[in-house]
């Protein structure tokens, strides 16, 4: 299955996106990336449920190859955003939409912005932390340090990045795809912390507010328990554990994920 990319419009300019797949009388699968990715991260994923459906997976503006913000728009803005591109692209719904980690909050928003538009949502892992570590993190972000003349903040988010990415890798990952991991999300570290802005500043009261079916599809990873406990507030959704799997899961399972979600969304 070939990916094409391509460009639609928001209201921060250009938005990059990633699809395939036909039209086959299913909904639309749009796919929200974690931060600091882009729609890279998906790319097995789009492949394997492009054979049911057509498949858009959009960068985050200001991430991957998407035109950045004057400044940190928080969840709602970047949901915003997303709105913006699919009636953009033509777009009637209704529309499924997945999101992993930060990707998980701009759907929820999404699905709260657009009633009329999105019609099931997938979730997995949802940054739900406890207000007091929120606060915290959203104070590390807010204020964490400029990239300076000597590169030594720029240095260490690389050697950080590298260590997450690479040396801690699931050893089933080969090296040669976890270089284009890190390359992927070491293009945008000059401004990651502005999503993260609106992660640790999100209002998690939203969540019963959320109207549509909802699954929250959730491996053993280290934020499994406050994931399930944001998938409790939706009122009405199924959750699907997946004990086996804990990170790189676009690598390992992208065939499984993809079959949860078109089983879900079916």
């Amino acid at each position: 299955m070939s990916i094409q990319r391509a460009y639609t419009t928001c209201r921060y300019g250009q938005m990059h996106y990633r699809t395939a797949g036909a039209d086959s009388g299913k909904p639309v699968l749009v796919l929200l990336h974690q931060n600091p990715s882009s729609s890279y991260e998906y790319e097995a994923l789009i492949t394997a449920c492009a054979a049911d459906r057509r498949v858009i997976a959009f960068d985050t503006p200001g991430y991957g190859m998407s035109d950045a913000p004057p400044a940190p728009p928080g969840i709602p803005g970047y949901a915003a955003a997303f709105s913006d591109a699919l009636d953009a692209l033509g777009l009637t719904g209704p529309v499924d939409c997945y999101g992993f980690h930060t990707g998980t909050l701009h759907t929820i928003e999404l699905a709260l912005l657009r009633p009329d538009l999105i019609g099931r949502i997938a979730l997995t892992g949802v940054p739900m932390y406890p207000s007091e570590s929120r606060a915290g993190k959203l104070a590390e972000a807010l204020g964490y340090p400029e990239p300076d003349e000597d590169g030594e903040v720029i240095k260490a988010l690389l050697a950080n990045l590298w260590t997450y990415v690479v040396t801690n890798r699931d050893p089933a990952v080969p090296m040669s795809k976890a270089v284009w991991n890190f390359s992927d999300k070491a293009k945008v570290l000059h401004r990651f912390t502005w999503a993260y802005m609106g992660v640790w500043d999100y209002d998690y009261s939203r969540l019963p507010e959320v109207s549509q079916p909802a699954l929250l599809l959730q491996p053993e990873e280290d934020i499994a328990g406050v994931s399930r406990a944001a998938a409790a507030l939706l009122p009405n959704c199924k959750i699907v554990d997946l004990p086996d799997l804990n990170r790189d899961i676009f690598d390992l399972a992208p065939d499984r994920i993809a079959h949860a979600l078109c089983t879900f969304f079916a």
